[in-house]
């Protein structure tokens, strides 16, 4: 019983954790201002916000105890769910990277500001390839694979 108690603690501490990143991020990017501004609702932004961490803090729940629609038996309503939790995903992932995509102009500006007018191929190619090895490592240790409880 005080396993599963911790767990809960170490569950809902990281989900916190990371749920402030993504909120770090969303803000950072202008995405959170964005969404508001489209639906038009800029009174209920606080709203948005805690949806973001809720959601984070679940992804996390999951993530952490291996909880699958899929197994839990809930039959053509579960698959159901997992089609909108895609579509949902699928916007969110889509807007975020367009956010990032025209995040991305300010960069130029950044490294005038900076007077670095040589050696930005080699600032690219770095994070490029501290990318690739952080995936390479990722994926050939197998560290998306969760620990047997």
């Amino acid at each position: 019983m005080s396993s599963i108690l911790l767990q809960g603690i170490v569950g809902v501490s990281f989900g916190a954790l990371a749920a402030s990143g993504v909120l770090t991020v969303l803000m950072a990017v202008g995405l959170m201002p964005r969404y508001v501004g489209r639906v038009h609702e800029a009174k209920h932004i606080t709203l948005f916000e805690n949806l973001i961490i809720g959601g984070t803090m679940g992804g996390t729940f999951v993530s952490l105890f291996g909880i699958y629609v899929n197994d839990s038996g809930l039959g053509l309503f579960g698959n159901f769910m997992e089609i909108i939790y895609g579509v949902f995903a699928g916007v969110f992932v889509g807007t975020l990277a367009l956010a990032i995509a025209e995040m991305l102009d300010a960069f130029p500006i950044f490294f005038r500001r900076l007077r670095l007018n040589s050696g930005l191929m080699w600032i690219v190619l770095a994070i490029a390839l501290g990318k690739m090895t952080g995936s390479f490592v990722y994926f050939y240790f197998k560290l998306y694979e969760t620990v047997p409880g």
